[in-house]
Parts: structure tokens; sequence; C-alpha cells
């Protein structure tokens, strides 16, 4: 039991050590509880949860901020077309079209309902189940887009850490370890609950994670 301890921590440690990067991080995003980089975070949280690559999500999430539309009132302001062609650029072409509607949809209801600022949308839900029936009343974003804001966001928003959600207990799984969220926390120590939930993400996503993490020569512990 011990040996196995070991092994799960030693997984654990490389895992965040190659792939503990949030996906925020990685589009560029400077996670603040502030409103602009919130509402980044929930177009990132769209992008991602379409049946394509995640880079290719990250990827139109960097194009559609590098071309201003960083903030509801500009990607409301933009045209469909201006929206269509920054997602083609991120290599986002499979949904491009449905996308930029629902980006401008949601940006308009985020405006609408909370003046543009998501920590309205937040304090409008008395518990965890309601923020996320509130979260999934943005056009694009169902379960699976509010299960990764939410994954993403605690790092700014404690009230609802930590969490790593069904996609990282499936990277657990085919990493062999436990598939329980408070086990994976305690194997992880003081480790950034948005790194490890990401990290586990990957692993679920990307079978050469396990691959490279799983081999004979990583250490016990």
């Amino acid at each position: 039991m011990a040996d196995r301890h070991g092994r799960d921590r030693a997984v654990v440690q490389a895992l965040l050590d190659a792939h503990g990067r949030t996906y925020a991080e990685e589009a560029g995003i400077r996670l603040r509880d502030t409103p602009q980089p919130l509402y980044q975070l929930l177009v990132l949280s769209v992008l991602l949860s379409a049946r394509i690559r995640s880079a290719a999500a990250v990827g139109a999430a960097k194009e559609l901020f590098d071309a201003g539309l960083r903030d509801p009132r500009r990607m409301s302001g933009a045209t469909w077309q201006q929206r269509v062609d920054a997602l083609g650029r991120g290599g986002y072409r499979r949904y491009d079209e449905s996308t930029s509607t629902r980006l401008g949809d949601g940006a308009e209801l985020i405006l609408r309902e909370y003046g543009g600022d998501l920590r309205r949308l937040r304090d409008a839900a008395d518990d965890d189940a309601a923020l996320r029936r509130l979260l999934q009343t943005v056009p694009g974003l169902g379960p699976t887009g509010a299960d990764i804001f939410l994954r993403e966001v605690q790092r700014v928003w404690p009230e609802v850490a930590p969490r790593l959600g069904g996609k990282a207990l499936q990277g657990a799984h085919r990493l062999g370890l436990p598939d329980d969220e408070e086990e994976l926390l305690r194997l992880a120590g003081n480790a950034d609950p948005a790194a490890l939930s990401a990290a586990l993400v990957r692993a679920a996503l990307d079978k050469s994670v396990a691959d490279e993490l799983t081999g004979d020569d990583l250490p016990n512990g």
C-alpha cells in the first residue's frame, strides 16, 4: 500500500510538472476576479466545450483577443464576419459560423443581464447548482462548458474550490490513479486544484500524456 501511495504521488507530481498549466494560462489570460479576464475565460470555455482539439480552441481564443474582442461590449460590437475570421485564423473552422453567432448572442446576454460583469452572475446564484444553471444560460455554454469554466475559475473564485470534475477523473483513471477527488487532492499536496484539474484533463484527452508518465522508469516517491 505504501509503495502504491508513493507511486501515485510520483505520477501526480510528474503530471503537474509536465502539464500543470491551466487552459486560461495557455490562452494568455491573466486571470483575476475582474470583468475582462472572467469574460475571456467564459469565451475560452465556450470554445473548449465543442468537439474540437483543445489547441484549436486555445488558438481561436488568442485570435479573438488579439483582434480586440476581450470584453462583451467589443464582442457584441464586432461583425459576425469579424468573429468568423478570427476563429478561422485560430484553426477553429469546423464550428466557426455557429460559434460566431453564439459568441455575439452570449455577449449581448451578459451585457443585458449582468452589465458585462460575470461577478454579478456569481452573486445571483444561491449555491453551486444555481451557478451552473446560470452559466448554462449563456449561448454555447452547456454542462461541459460550465464545468470547464468552474474548473478554471476556482483559482480566483475560492468559493467554488476545490473541484476537479468528471473529465479530470477520467484522466486519473487513465493514469492508474484513484478516481476520487479528495484522494487526488491529497496526493497533489499544496498544488493548485485548477492546475491539477487541467493536467488531469490533458491526460484524459491525450493518451500520450499517460504513456509518458506511467513508464517503468517513474520514481516511487
